[in-house]
């Protein structure tokens, strides 16, 4: 089964465009110029991030972050 990480979806005025990020993968994130684009791109990331830690054999972290609004106590 696939893994379902957490993804960060935000606008930076800084770098215009969308950004897209996975907290628990460090570091791997994409942009692109609308939110579904930086979506699709930050998903290859995700892809490419994934077999190149199953290649070099190292750890691959199990989904975990989620922001605090959404903790369980």
């Amino acid at each position: 089964m696939e893994p379902h990480y957490h993804i960060n979806l935000f606008w930076s005025d800084e770098d215009a465009c969308w950004i897209a990020d996975v907290p628990d993968l460090k570091p791997c994130s994409a942009h692109g110029s609308s939110r579904a684009e930086a979506l699709a791109n930050v998903n290859d990331a995700i892809e490419g991030w994934l077999e190149a830690a199953a290649e070099k054999d190292l750890p691959i972290p199990a989904p975990r972050y989620r922001p605090a609004i959404y903790a369980t106590t």
